[in-house]
């Protein structure tokens, strides 16, 4: 036997550097599909805004009611149930959780103040929208993504009919009112809810209300309500424009990707424009 067949080769050294490489083309081409899809969001948003303007100021140009008012049903009034159960369970934990450490220092009323502050402002809108991102969210992106490659939307365009206007507005605009809507009805819920839970724990129903009343105010209510617009507009793009942006031969497969990504982008996008809200209300004193 030759010595150079008793002893193994070595395996030949990875290089560093193209791992380095790879990593900042990832890198490079996550940033540049971010830019693009913000753009396309953009665009999208410019052309929604046209269509509503010339719809306010030209008969011809209105947007259709019933199509509207079918998506408001399909998108906010269907999701009320499950609204109002994750709601009622938020207004049921925070009490019980802050309670015990309350009552040693015989603050047990301010859990009044404490549910009434983090419903108004931040669960009230932001548990709802996250509702209704895997609820309207990813329905509208199914919907347009399914549209795109059956083709309907060329069919539109070949019948001189502006997809926007019929397809992207009606469901922009129900996402904005049923979330502003859907904020009231999950404030109400979680005051009754935690008013009902506090009652258990001994605490007077008069106090709490009052109480309430003291916390949040009319600033405090619309802050909550212009996060909820706000979340309502991100929902309503995002998953406009992943829809729109399937492509005709991808099909079903195209279509769970745009439903999928419509979930975790408006999740994350809603969380950073919470906490962005949350910046410029307290740098302007909002909360005070």
């Amino acid at each position: 036997m030759k010595d150079s067949d008793s002893i193994p080769e070595t395996p030949p050294k990875t290089n560093g550097s193209h791992r380095y490489a790879n990593s900042a083309r990832f890198i490079i081409k996550a940033v540049c599909k971010f830019i693009s899809m913000l753009g396309g969001m953009y665009l999208l948003l410019g052309d929604a805004t046209s269509v509503a303007v010339k719809g306010l100021l030209i008969s011809d140009q209105q947007i259709g009611r019933s199509s509207l008012f079918a998506q408001m049903v399909r998108v906010g009034v269907r999701a009320i149930p499950i609204v109002f159960l994750v709601q009622m369970a938020i207004g049921m934990i925070v009490p019980l959780q802050i309670f015990p450490k309350l009552d040693e220092f015989g603050q047990a009323e301010q859990i009044a103040t404490i549910n009434a502050i983090s419903g108004f402002r931040e669960f009230g809108p932001l548990m709802t929208a996250v509702v209704l991102c895997g609820f309207a969210g990813a329905s509208i992106a199914a919907e347009l993504g399914t549209m795109v490659t059956a083709e309907e939307i060329e069919a539109l365009e070949a019948s001189a009919l502006n997809p926007v206007r019929f397809l992207v507005l009606p469901r922009l605009l129900a996402t904005i009112i049923m979330t502003v809507m859907l904020t009231v009805i999950a404030d109400v819920v979680i005051i009754a809810s935690g008013m009902l839970t506090a009652y258990k724990l001994g605490i007077d129903p008069d106090i709490y209300i009052q109480l309430t009343f003291e916390a949040v105010g009319i600033r405090g209510f619309a802050t909550g309500l212009i996060k909820a617009a706000v979340f309502g507009l991100l929902i309503g793009l995002i998953a406009c424009f992943l829809g729109l942006a399937v492509k005709p031969w991808q099909g079903s497969e195209g279509v769970g990707h745009a439903t999928t990504n419509t979930v975790v982008y408006c999740i994350v996008a809603i969380i950073v424009a919470d906490a962005v809200f949350t910046l410029i209300f307290y740098s302007y004193g909002l909360f005070n």
